[in-house]
């Protein structure tokens, strides 16, 4: 066991800790700009998502992702014990990095797939489906997607690239909630007659906690995708940095001159855009084209969230549809742009971004179809929405029997 080994995978299970500490973070995000009612339900949805997850990926989800390759569609084996198998990616590590901790990492980035469904459907979807959402999305969505791009699949050998997961967990996780949002529909009373209510969340700074929160994940999500300590990750925590402190900043100011106001709301997902972009071009971008970035996922935002109420009328109580899956996009196409090392406006030609834009193409195509068939099924059998009862008194009483900030009742 040489010193390579050792640094590299205590390095990576801190970056582990650290992308998991981001599901406290979506929670306080979530349960925030929500309304009291429903906050248990929203945090018990984020563990639940973590503790399925992790067993659905290890059973299914890591074998279809890293599985040998069948056709550059899906892996074939790895399943149920995937860590007492011989397969080609454990022996692709060469002595790197703990098998065990690679596993760990690879679970920390699905759970946070499943996760971002959460917040969008929030406040009226039944929690018996949302598990079966869960370990659909965990065993197979995200896994095929996640082979596609890094499991040796048709993508990567296509010449698409996406370090850290612009395109393969945001720009899935986001579609994926799209599509649960318009299945599931709007809250009751959030669109009436043609006019937008708001439904102001119950604890602004709890939200701008989480996303705090999210921004000491990124640390772990962007430098941990090296799956080594080199100069690379070095490098990637400065490059994330910047396109979050760029991408709050943007958010900032846009919403003051558009709205009149600094909205702190929208400054807290700007930054969270800003770092949603950044993932894919992280290692490859320069620091003033990863502020670029940033700038403009900050601005894209603020835009799409707006869109996404006023025009298309997509309940989203967190906005993750416009920071994961606007954004995750965004990053994924600005990254045949802004890579330093094949990128458009470094005179590389267009190639990169022609297969970025045909990866993300084919990434949304696949989410809409399956994650559609998912929401379908749910819908057609079991249901996906708690009654108007339920949904009126909130889902914290009528789902799981307590309330968040139950008043202190005498002995």
């Amino acid at each position: 066991m040489d010193n390579t080994y050792i640094i590299n995978s205590i390095w990576v299970l801190a970056a582990s800790v650290f992308v998991f500490f981001m599901q406290a973070g979506f929670a306080c995000c979530e349960s925030g700009f929500a309304r009291s009612k429903n906050a248990c339900n929203i945090w018990l949805k984020n563990l639940v998502d973590f503790c399925v997850g992790a067993l659905a990926y290890y059973f299914i989800g890591f074998g279809l992702m890293y599985g040998d390759d069948w056709c550059g569609i899906i892996g074939i084996n790895g399943f149920f014990n995937p860590l007492d198998q011989d397969l080609q990616i454990w022996q692709s590590l060469d002595g790197s990095l703990s098998p065990h901790i690679y596993l760990l990492f690879q679970t920390m980035f699905c759970a946070t797939t499943a996760t971002i469904i959460s917040g969008t459907v929030a406040e009226r979807f039944k929690f018996n489906s949302y598990i079966i959402v869960s370990v659909c999305m965990t065993a197979f969505i995200y896994p095929v997607i996640g082979h596609w791009v890094w499991g040796g699949g048709w993508l990567s050998s296509m010449g698409f690239a996406d370090f850290a997961g612009s395109g393969t967990v945001h720009a899935v996780g986001g579609t994926a909630a799209l599509i649960g949002a318009k299945m599931v529909g709007p809250r009751i009373g959030k669109y009436v007659d043609g006019k937008v209510n708001a439904f102001p969340g119950h604890n602004i700074p709890m939200g701008i906690l989480g996303a705090m929160i999210l921004w000491v994940g990124w640390y772990g999500f962007n430098p941990g995708s090296e799956l080594a300590f080199d100069e690379t990750t070095v490098y990637t925590t400065i490059t994330t940095t910047y396109a979050g402190a760029a991408g709050g900043i943007a958010g900032l100011f846009f919403s003051w001159i558009r709205y009149k106001k600094p909205d702190p709301t929208l400054a807290a997902n700007g930054a969270l855009g800003g770092l949603v972009a950044s993932c894919t071009a992280v290692a490859q971008a320069t620091p003033c084209g990863m502020i670029i970035i940033g700038l403009i996922a900050g601005i894209v935002i603020t835009l799409s969230i707006e869109k996404m109420d006023h025009v298309f009328h997509i309940d989203d109580p967190v906005g993750a549809v416009s920071l994961h899956g606007v954004c995750g996009t965004l990053g994924c196409i600005l990254a045949g742009f802004f890579s330093a090392e094949d990128g458009l406006f470094y005179g590389f030609g267009a190639e990169r971004l022609l297969h970025q834009l045909i990866g993300m193409a084919a990434i949304i195509a696949f989410v809409v179809v399956f994650a559609g068939l998912m929401f379908f099924i749910l819908k057609k059998t079991i249901g996906i929405r708690v009654s108007r009862e339920e949904e009126l008194e909130g889902l914290d009483i009528h789902e799981h029997g307590m309330e968040a900030y139950a008043d202190d009742v005498a002995a």
